[in-house]
């Protein structure tokens, strides 16, 4: 029996849609047509978000439960009316992204399976100057959303302290964002520089709220990710919805809605009916432009006073002025081994974190798994873990992501402290895979 199609009138183009009666949202039964509605009822707002600029394809083809990758590539198959343009990666490689600029193109992409959308920061006519920094609120497990949103009030106040403007909204996940209109003068190298500025000046504002720091075990509280401003990263953008069961939808935001927000109340059900009424909070975020040079300065004084590079992502070259790229428990086991002693330490005591990995897995769900079956070998054990303590870490492979769960021991006993074990779930994401020479 042929695949049911239909042929939507979108932007004066026939697109169309294949199996829209698919459910992408076993939950909430909603199929791709309706996710393909839902985008059209939102097109002003969801087209601000991603005008212009070059998108990575994140494709759920068999829905929000369904495993997913990202395609960088343009498919070669696809209308003429679908603009590219060429990026060059930090790999050093390059690739033709989908650049979107109307509805048509907008759901275009919905059809291939792209519940969420995640441009770059820079636009198409200017790849090499970003035209958005963007605050990723990212709170580690076990600290509730009021948290967040304080933390979101405090970036507030710095961001206008810094002379920009700041437009809010909900990730659509666990977290908040907060993108900030910039002139395209500056390049990617300073634009994350200056997001490390701001992250550690939140940090110093609110120390016991927020965290600047890169490594897990050494976070607390809402993690500010400076690295989401570094050269090839995406977020998902204002409008899109988030691959969770209930089909939520990354919000705009006035800033007079934040302090009682509720991440839940943004569905693909209630934001249209929003979008009706209210309209786009982020209307007016083309006209906000702003300059950097504040928080470079910031910047410059922190490093005076001693504080250097933050670290980068691990598939990013080495960066000069860069702390060891080595988790600080791990950097201390290996001084150690070096010398056949504990090293010494002047100054800042490092962290020495005990740490154990429990599962890598091809999806969440399986490295999940593994950790049941290692509370169930290790009941006296788990009890005494905080939320904070289990670190999942979403790593990436060649075209999707990974996820690996460790476990910090920090409030076990030494004697107590269960040794490193053969792994749950050992995913190798490398596998079959034929390196160049």
């Amino acid at each position: 029996m042929p695949t049911r199609k239909e042929i939507l009138d979108v932007a004066g183009r026939d697109v169309t849609i294949s199996n829209p009666d698919k459910v992408f949202y076993p939950k909430t039964g909603h199929t791709k047509l309706d996710l393909v509605r839902y985008y059209l009822a939102v097109a002003e707002g969801a087209l601000r978000g991603v005008d212009g600029r070059p998108m990575a394809l994140k494709r759920f083809v068999n829905g929000a439960e369904g495993e997913f990758f990202f395609q960088k590539r343009a498919p070669e198959s696809r209308p003429d009316w679908i603009e590219v343009v060429e990026l060059r990666f930090p790999s050093g490689r390059s690739a033709r992204e989908i650049v979107v600029r109307d509805a048509a193109q907008l759901v275009w992409i919905v059809n291939l399976g792209c519940l969420d959308l995640n441009p770059h920061p820079v636009r198409a006519d200017d790849l090499d100057h970003p035209d958005e920094l963007r605050v990723d609120l990212d709170p580690v497990p076990g600290v509730g959303w009021p948290q967040i949103r304080d933390v979101a009030l405090v970036c507030r106040e710095v961001i206008d302290d810094m002379g920009l403007v700041g437009w809010p909204k909900t990730s659509g996940s666990r977290g908040i964002h907060i993108y900030c209109r910039l002139e395209p003068k500056w390049t990617f190298q300073e634009v994350r520089r200056a997001a490390v500025a701001l992250a550690r000046e939140v940090e110093r504002r609110a120390p016991d709220l927020a965290s600047s720091r890169w490594w897990k075990e050494e976070r607390h509280g809402v993690f500010i990710d400076y690295n989401q401003n570094a050269k090839d990263r995406t977020v998902a953008s204002a409008y899109s919805v988030r691959p969770t069961s209930d089909a939520r939808v990354s919000a705009p935001l006035t800033w007079d809605e934040v302090p009682d927000c509720e991440p839940g109340a943004f569905t693909i059900d209630t934001v249209p009916e929003r979008f009706a009424s209210i309209g786009d909070p982020s209307k007016g975020i083309d006209e906000a432009a702003g300059s950097l040079e504040p928080l470079l300065a910031l910047a410059a004084e922190h490093e005076a006073a001693g504080f250097g590079d933050a670290p980068w992502p691990p598939q990013f070259e080495k960066q000069e002025g860069e702390p060891p790229r080595v988790q600080p428990s791990r950097r201390k086991q290996q001084a150690g081994k070096a010398t056949g002693k504990a090293p010494a330490t002047k100054g800042r005591r490092r962290s020495s974190m005990p740490l154990i990995e429990v599962s890598r897995a091809a999806t969440e769900a399986e490295a999940n798994e593994g950790l049941r079956r290692w509370k169930e070998r290790h009941p006296d054990v788990w009890p005494r873990l905080a939320p904070a303590d289990v670190l999942v870490d979403s790593m990436r492979g060649r075209s999707t992501t990974w996820t690996r769960i460790r476990l910090n021991l920090r409030n076990v006993p030494e004697g107590e402290r269960p040794p490193q074990e053969e792994l749950e779930v050992d995913y190798d994401p490398w596998a079959g895979h034929e390196w160049s020479p």
